[in-house]
C-alpha cells in the first residue's frame, strides 16, 4: 500500500529566525524590499526541501507569510481598511500590521487557543471585494519550479468572517455573500496551474460552539466551492478540539478530504462512521503540532489502528495534528541541553520524520522498514520508556507539599486591602505607570549572550544590568511616572527567564516560535516536578527599590501564564503542573515583601489564551486557574498592592472570572480596540481598579499628547478617575527607546494635564 503523509503547515520564521532579522533590518531602512524577498524564496524552497526529503507527500504552499496568513487573506479580498488604501504595496501591508506615522495599525489578537497572533480583519460596506491572487498562484509556481508539487494552503472563507470584525459591530457572516464569489474566482484561477491541484481550506472555527445559523454556511459554502471545477482536490482541514457538528454537514458536501485532530479533539472518533459512509479521505491528525515532545509511535499506531477500524485504511493520511507553525524549528541546534532530556523532544523537522514512519508503518507494517527505520523505530520505543521511569521527573517533596498546601487566598476584602493601600502608598488618581519591560538593547542583548557563553564574568554581568536600571529608573523619575518598574534588562523572555530558575523546566538554545510578525518567543518546557531552589527576583527588584525613593513594582509572571507559554508535559494533568507553579510563586511573593517590595505586578497575560474552544471544558479551566492565581497571591500581605495583567482578551465572558482572582489592581490592552472592552467593567459594577492601555505597543508610531488626552477623556466616561490607572498597553521590550521616551513623556503630559482640567 502507498504511504500518504501530510503536513498542514510549516515554520516560516527560518531556522536562525532568518524572516524576523530581514524584516527587522527593512524596517529600520537597513536593506530594500528586493532583499526581503530574497530571503522569504530561500526560506520557503529551504522548507519545501525538508519536507520532501523527509517523504512528506502533501507539502503546502501559501502556509508562508511575510507576517500573518489572515492579513494576507486580507490582501487577497482587498479586504483593506479605509485609512490605508492609498498607500504603496510593502507599504500598505506592513501598515496594516504595524501601523505608520499617521495611521493606527489593525488589531491584533490570539489565534484560538495558541500564542500565535493574527490581525483581525476589519470588514466595512463602503469596502469594494476583488480577488488579488498573485501570492498563492506565484508561490505554487516557485515550488513546481523545484520539481515540488503542493497542495495550496487558504484561510477559509467562513473562519475568515469568524475572525473578522465589521466596523460597524454587526454581523460579519453577512459579508459572505460578498467575499463567497472571490473564493469560487481564486479556484477558478487555481485549476490552470495543473492537472490536479489539492487545496486545504483552513477552517479552526468549526471547532469551536458555533451558532446554528454558522453551521447553516457549511454547506452552502463547500458545495459552491467543490463544482468550481473538477480537478481540485478540495480538504477541509480543523484542529485544536473536535469539529463533529461541521464533520456532519462536511461529509455531505462535494469535498475530498476533512482533517481532523485526534490530539486535542478526541470527540472526533464519533465521526469516524460518517466520513466512512461518504467515502470521504481523512486526514488523521495523530503527530502532536502544538508541543515538543517526541511521539509515543506504538501508542500513534494504536490510535490509527482504532481509527482504521471504521475508516478504510486506504482513505486515511497520516498528518500532524495542527500546522508546526507552532513548534521550533530543529533539535540540531541544541547543543547545550541536557542529552538525555533532548532525546525526548522532537521539533517541527523532526516531526517530519515521525509522520514518515508512522505512515510506513501503518500502511505496511514493521517489516517493511529498512534496517536504519527499523533502529529509529526500536529507539523511540526505548526513549518513551526511558521518559515515563526516569528520576529526574518526579519529585516526592513537591507532590507532598503540593498535597498538603492549605493557604489557597490571601487575607482581607478588597474594599478593606485597598483603603490600606492608598494611605500607604499615597498615589494620585490617574496613577501612571508602565507593564514591565523597557527596550531591550543590542547592549543588553549582547551583555546577556556574553555572560551564557562564559564571555563575561557574573560580577561584570551584574554590573551592566545594574547600569541599565540606573538609567532606566533615571528616565523615569525625569519622565514623571509615579510607580516605577526596573525595566527587566536581565530577562530573556517573561516566562523563560523563570523557567530557568525553576526545577523541572527545560529551556533551549533555537527553540524559536512565531508569536506575531517578526516577533519569536523560546518557550521554555515543563519536564518534571515543578519547585524554586531559591528566590528568583529579589535581588534586582531590591537594587532597583535602593535607587529610587519611589515605588518600584516587583515583577512576575503569573502560574496561569508560566503555563500556556510553555511547552507542558504530557504525562501530568496540566491543572497539576499549574498548581506546583502557584506555590512556587507565593514563596517569591512573599520573599519580595519581606524585602520591602510594596506593589508587585503578577502577570497573567495568557490567561485567556488558555480556555478552552468548547464550551463546556471552560468551567474546569476556570475553576483551577482562578484557583492557582490566588495560591500563587496568597502570601501577600493586606498591605501589599497586588496587580496583574493581561493581553488581547473579550472579557465580555470572563469579567466573573476576573473578579474572582481578587487581584487590587488589573491592566488591560484596550488601545487598538477602542474603549469595548473596557465597558463590560462598568456594566458589571466591577470594583477594583483598572490601567487600560492608553497606547499601543505594538507599533512603532508615537502617539502625540492630544491623542493621549482624547483616549483619557474617553477612559473618563467609563470609569471614574478614582479606579483608574494610566499606562502603556503592554511591556515595552520590543520597541526602541527614542519611541518609548517620546509616548511615555507624552502619556505624563496627558495625565498632567488631565489633572489640572479636573481640579
Amino acid at each position: 500500500m502507498s504511504i500518504k503523509s501530510y503536513v498542514v503547515g510549516f515554520p516560516r520564521i527560518g531556522e536562525q529566525r532568518e524572516l524576523k532579522k530581514i524584516l527587522e533590518s527593512f524596517w529600520a531602512n537597513n536593506c530594500s524590499f528586493n532583499e526581503v524577498q530574497e530571503v522569504a524564496s530561500s526560506l520557503k524552497k529551504r522548507h519545501w526541501t525538508y519536507q520532501k526529503d523527509a517523504g512528506i507527500e502533501y507539502i503546502s504552499s501559501n502556509d508562508f507569510s511575510l507576517y500573518d496568513n489572515v492579513l494576507d487573506t486580507c490582501i487577497m479580498l482587498n479586504a483593506i481598511p479605509k485609512r490605508f488604501k492609498n498607500l504603496r504595496a510593502e507599504e500598505l501591508y506592513f501598515s496594516m500590521a504595524r501601523g505608520n506615522k499617521s495611521t493606527v495599525a489593525m488589531e491584533i489578537t490570539k489565534w484560538f487557543n495558541t500564542n500565535y497572533h493574527y490581525i483581525v480583519p476589519e470588514l466595512s460596506l463602503e469596502d469594494e471585494y476583488k480577488l488579488n491572487a498573485s501570492k498563492i498562484i506565484n508561490e505554487y509556481k516557485e515550488a513546481k519550479k523545484l520539481g515540488i508539487k503542493t497542495k495550496i494552503n487558504i484561510i477559509g472563507p467562513i473562519t475568515f468572517l469568524g475572525l473578522s470584525k465589521r466596523v460597524d459591530r454587526k454581523d460579519s457572516y453577512e459579508f459572505l455573500g460578498k467575499i463567497l464569489p472571490l473564493y469560487e474566482e481564486l479556484l477558478s484561477e487555481i485549476a490552470k496551474l495543473d492537472e490536479v491541484v489539492t487545496v486545504q481550506f483552513d477552517e479552526p472555527i468549526f471547532v469551536k460552539d458555533n451558532e446554528e445559523k454558522i453551521l447553516s454556511l457549511i454547506k452552502i459554502t463547500y458545495d459552491r466551492l467543490s463544482i468550481v471545477t473538477n480537478n481540485l482536490k478540495i480538504i477541509v482541514s480543523t484542529y485544536f478540539e473536535h469539529s463533529t457538528e461541521a464533520t456532519k454537514i462536511l461529509v455531505n458536501t462535494p469535498i475530498w478530504g476533512i482533517g481532523l485532530d485526534f490530539l486535542y479533539g478526541k470527540e472526533n472518533f464519533e465521526s469516524l462512521e460518517a466520513i466512512e459512509k461518504a467515502n470521504k479521505k481523512l486526514i488523521a491528525g495523530v503527530v502532536d503540532g502544538r508541543n515538543i515532545w517526541k511521539n509515543d509511535i506504538q501508542n500513534t499506531l494504536f490510535t490509527l489502528s482504532e481509527i482504521s477500524q471504521v475508516v478504510e485504511k486506504s482513505n486515511i493520511i497520516v498528518s500532524s495534528s495542527c500546522s508546526l507553525l507552532h513548534t521550533p524549528f530543529s533539535l540540531k541546534y541544541e547543543e547545550r541541553m541536557n542529552k538525555n532530556i533532548k532525546n525526548w523532544l522532537s521539533y517541527s523537522v523532526e516531526k517530519l520524520n515521525e509522520i514518515k514512519l508512522i505512515s510506513k508503518v501503518f500502511y505496511n507494517g514493521v517489516n517493511c522498514l529498512n534496517d536504519e527505520e527499523a533502529k529509529l523505530f526500536e529507539e523511540n520505543i526505548q526513549v518513551n520508556y526511558d521518559r515515563k521511569t526516569s528520576t529526574v521527573i518526579h519529585d516526592e517533596n513537591v507532590n507532598l507539599r503540593v498535597e498538603n498546601f492549605s493557604k489557597l487566598q490571601r487575607d482581607g476584602k478588597y474594599e478593606d486591602r485597598i483603603k490600606l493601600q492608598k494611605e500607604l502608598l499615597k498615589y494620585d488618581d490617574l496613577a501612571t505607570t508602565t507593564i514591565g519591560s523597557f527596550p531591550q538593547t543590542p547592549e543588553v542583548r549582547v551583555a546577556r549572550k556574553e555572560y551564557k557563553n562564559n564571555r563575561l564574568s557574573k560580577e561584570e554581568y551584574i554590573n551592566k544590568m545594574k547600569d541599565y536600571i540606573d538609567d532606566c529608573i533615571d528616565f523615569q523619575e525625569e519622565c514623571g511616572l509615579e510607580v516605577l518598574v526596573h525595566g527587566e534588562p536581565e530577562r530573556n523572555d517573561m516566562v523563560e527567564y523563570f523557567g530557568e530558575q525553576l526545577k523541572g523546566y527545560g529551556f533551549s538554545q533555537n527553540g524559536w516560535v512565531q508569536s506575531y510578525g517578526s516577533r519569536c518567543v523560546k518557550p521554555p518546557f515543563i519536564y518534571g516536578d515543578i519547585s524554586r531552589p531559591k528566590p528568583m527576583t529579589v535581588d534586582w527588584i531590591t537594587y532597583a527599590q535602593s535607587k529610587t525613593q519611589k515605588i518600584m513594582k516587583g515583577m512576575l509572571t503569573g502560574p496561569v501564564t508560566i503555563l500556556n507559554w510553555s511547552f507542558v508535559r504530557d504525562d501530568k494533568p496540566r491543572d497539576e503542573v499549574s498548581k506546583q507553579i502557584a506555590i512556587a510563586l507565593s514563596d517569591e511573593i512573599n520573599d519580595l515583601q519581606n524585602a520591602g517590595i510594596k506593589i508587585i505586578q503578577v502577570d497573567e497575560a495568557a490567561f485567556k489564551e488558555g480556555y478552552p474552544l468548547r464550551n463546556k471544558n471552560i468551567k474546569n479551566y476556570e475553576k483551577w486557574a482562578v484557583r492557582d492565581f490566588k495560591i500563587a497571591v496568597s502570601s501577600a500581605k493586606e498591605h501589599t498592592q497586588i496587580h496583574t495583567h493581561m493581553c488581547y482578551s473579550e472579557f465580555n465572558d470572563i469579567i466573573k472570572t476576573i473578579e474572582e482572582m481578587d487581584a487590587d489592581v488589573i491592566s488591560i490592552e484596550t488601545a487598538r480596540s477602542g474603549n469595548e472592552l473596557l465597558k463590560i467593567f462598568k456594566e458589571v459594577g466591577y470594583k477594583q481598579e483598572v490601567g487600560p492601555g492608553v497606547y499601543d505597543i505594538h507599533s512603532p508610531r508615537v502617539p502625540s499628547v492630544e491623542e493621549m488626552i482624547k483616549q483619557i477623556k474617553l477612559l473618563l466616561e467609563v470609569l471614574p478617575k478614582e479606579q483608574l490607572w494610566i499606562n502603556p498597553d503592554c511591556g515595552l521590550k520590543t520597541r526602541k527607546w527614542e519611541e518609548t521616551k517620546l509616548s511615555l513623556q507624552n502619556m505624563v503630559e496627558a495625565v498632567n494635564y488631565i489633572r489640572k482640567e479636573n481640579r
